[in-house]
């Protein structure tokens, strides 16, 4: 997935919300702003309901019903080994507040249907944005171009009662106009820190989707998904120097926390450091030498270089650095890498994947020995294993395949500042912008936010234009202290493959890697 995504994330994106689109406020209709409303809200049927049925976004009226979906899933798979009917709805709205003004506010809605089947290695897959009995009966047509499976039909996902997250919709909760003003609030409090603030940019959005799937043999499994993220960028100016730092988080929540003041004077606070760090950072050094990386977000390096290739997919077509080697030695001994969509409240869990399979812990690699692959219903059934709970897809639009929820590396037992005292000439990466991987190699190249000189197990001069390259197997096997530190993002990835985007979680203690390469600018 390209880095860019994830940190990218952290501003305007899309999210989600429902009913009926409100109105700017006064003041937002006087700036010169770009408002976008999608009308298609809430069914009539159920737009003027005090409680709604998140269900009753899926199933209307004269259009479908839970029985029909039933019927139409059992005569349209009846072939297939396995497969399903994917209906979903979504709502959601984004700010973006930029130089003292309301630039952007985006209200959308949608809904539609996804309707798969498998016949061995041959999948057909047909969508619509029209959820009525009809239409799904057509797209059943196409499956009709599968062979016949030869196998018996692959049995359904456990049932699993299991809420890692509220039903709530965020998007209801709070006015149009608070949320206008919890921007304008940002950027004053942000340009009153320090008088070197020469620009903030503020984005906040939220998502509300319900998804269901329906499947061939009687299962089916419901989820209604919430989503917030708010995002602080500010740009700091001394003489002709300008430097950027940004800060977002979010998660699987409703805005309560993000309106709470220490939350966004937090997030204000770290990228005003970033900034002003950055304005005093010299030319970064070159070659190869000691790296340690610092906790928390810097393990998007781990889910780019590695993760992606402990995904079920590329190991079936033996196209991963890491495909065949299950029991075999593919990190430095303490290394244990998981990942684990069943984490409360976080962006990357989900209580049921998008095939309607429990999400889990999988223990991917464990002190250094590979364990498992992460796993989609179809790949695991060719691989002859469990499926994980990790088939994903974007929306209703894509098929499933297999996805990372929340990677991470586990703790070591080392005190991070003795782990610092052993650098004694490297470089301290404390956090991670845009980058470059080829998912089949591992091969990687990183660029470095924020980075620091280290001599002699000292911090030094903050580094400007530091990357960091190499690739996922090797630097694995040259970890060689592991921070008693874990710690996870804070709520901000998005990962991008096959052209499918989906919300994801990173993680790792602080870790000393003995030798990568640097690339930099000083001479």
């Amino acid at each position: 997935m390209p880095i860019d995504a994830l940190r990218q994330a952290q501003g305007c994106g899309d999210v989600e919300s429902v009913g009926t689109a409100p109105e700017p406020t006064g003041a937002a209709k006087d700036r010169n702003i770009q408002i976008t409303l999608s009308t298609s809200a809430a069914p009539s049927h159920i737009r003027n309901m005090t409680y709604t049925d998140p269900r009753s976004y899926l199933y209307q009226p004269g259009l479908l019903d839970p029985d029909a979906a039933q019927r139409i899933t059992r005569d349209a798979l009846k072939a297939c080994d396995d497969g399903e009917l994917y209906l979903q709805y979504s709502a959601t709205e984004s700010f973006g507040f930029d130089d003292g003004r309301l630039k952007m506010a985006d209200y959308s809605t949608g809904s539609g249907f996804g309707l798969r089947g498998v016949s061995g290695e041959m999948t057909g897959f047909s969508h619509a944005n029209d959820m009525s009995e009809a239409a799904i009966r057509r797209a059943g047509e196409t499956l009709k171009l599968l062979d016949p499976a030869k196998e018996q039909p692959a049995p359904p996902p456990r049932q699993n009662n299991r809420h890692l997250y509220t039903d709530g919709n965020p998007l209801e909760m709070i006015p149009f106009a608070q949320k206008v003003a919890l921007c304008q609030q940002i950027d004053a409090a942000a340009r009153a820190r320090d008088p070197r603030v020469a620009q903030v940019s503020v984005s906040l959005s939220g998502s509300w989707t319900v998804v269901e799937v329906v499947r061939a043999d009687g299962f089916v499994a419901t989820d209604v998904r919430p989503l917030v993220r708010l995002n602080v960028s500010i740009v700091a100016q001394d003489g002709d120097r300008r430097e950027t730092g940004t800060y977002g988080f979010g998660g699987r929540y409703l805005y309560d926390k993000l309106f709470e003041d220490h939350e966004w004077e937090h997030a204000i606070d770290e990228a005003l450091a970033q900034a002003l760090t950055n304005l005093r950072s010299v030319a970064a050094p070159a070659g190869e030498m000691t790296v340690l990386l610092g906790p928390g977000w810097p393990g998007v390096l781990l889910h780019e270089a590695v993760g992606h290739g402990l995904e079920g997919d590329f190991n079936r077509k033996g196209s991963s650095a890491f495909s065949g080697k299950i029991g075999q030695r593919v990190a430095a001994p303490g290394v244990t890498v998981v990942d684990d969509g069943t984490m409360m409240n976080r962006r990357g869990s989900l209580s049921i994947d998008d095939e309607g399979t429990p999400t889990q812990e999988n223990v991917l690699i464990e002190d250094g020995i590979l364990r498992a692959y992460m796993q989609d219903r179809m790949n695991a059934r060719l691989m002859g294993v469990a499926p994980t709970g990790n088939g994903r897809r974007e929306s209703y639009a894509h098929a499933p395949m297999p996805r990372m929820t929340n990677t991470f590396m586990r703790s070591g037992n080392d005190d991070p500042a003795e782990l610092l005292s052993r650098v004694k000439n490297g470089i301290f990466a404390k956090s991670f912008g845009g980058g470059q991987v080829d998912i089949v190699s591992g091969k990687f190249v990183f660029s470095c936010t924020e980075a620091y000189l280290v001599k002699d197990g000292k911090l030094g001069d903050p580094i400007k234009g530091a990357t960091l390259i190499g690739d996922g197997p090797t630097a694995l096997n040259k970890v060689i202290g592991l921070g008693n530190d874990m710690a996870l993002d804070d709520g901000i990835g998005v990962c991008g493959k096959g052209g499918q985007s989906v919300p994801a979680g990173v993680g790792q203690p602080t870790t000393l890697v003995s030798a990568l390469t640097v690339g930099g600018t000083a001479g």
